[in-house]
């Protein structure tokens, strides 16, 4: 059995879910709307403020699927409820950054800076506070896509192990390698 797929998700105050035709499961909210197809191997039930996930065997695919799928629609129930936030943090001398709407302009120790368009489900703020790295706050209902736009723009300049100059996540633990000995 599934540890996670068998685990009943709980549908909040103010969240309504319904699954359409074709296993289109659609979750609306106080942040928004989101919809997910799911695999026609897998049985969606909604009963008594209680969202299920069901397989009707124990193929190896349906298997892997159903925990997958219950994962999925648990973010989305949270998301359209609570919403997700990330935070990005730039270490660098001259490092900055701005945002103009759907626009984050960055200055990242290139020749040029870099601007970057943001989908709309997605906002963003960047802030700079004196003697303090620059902080950009993704904030968003759909954890997929604020993951795939933070993952994005730390790729533009990933944290070096040496110094740990780049984009990194608030939080992030970097392991930092030791520069060259002398020799004696």
């Amino acid at each position: 059995m599934s540890r996670i797929g068998i685990l009943p998700v709980k549908i909040p105050q103010g969240v309504t879910v319904s699954v359409g035709q074709d296993n289109v499961v659609s979750v609306k909210g106080p942040k928004g709307e989101l919809n997910q197809k799911v695999d026609a191997s897998l049985v969606v039930k909604v009963d008594d403020g209680q969202l299920t996930v069901a397989r009707p065997n124990d193929e190896q695919t349906t298997k892997s699927l159903h925990g997958l799928y219950r994962s999925l629609i648990y973010n989305m129930v949270l998301g359209v409820s609570e919403g997700y936030t990330i935070q990005l943090e730039l270490v660098g001398v001259g490092y900055r950054a701005e945002s103009k709407g759907q626009v984050l302009e960055l200055s990242l120790g290139f020749s040029h800076d870099i601007q970057v368009k943001l989908p709309q489900e997605v906002s963003v703020e960047a802030k700079t506070e004196r003697r303090s790295n620059p902080v950009i706050t993704f904030i968003s209902a759909d954890k997929q896509l604020i993951g795939q736009v933070a993952a994005k723009i730390r790729s533009l300049r990933p944290p070096e192990p040496y110094k740990g100059k780049g984009i990194k996540f608030v939080g992030e633990q970097l392991r930092r390698k030791t520069g060259k000995s002398a020799a004696v």
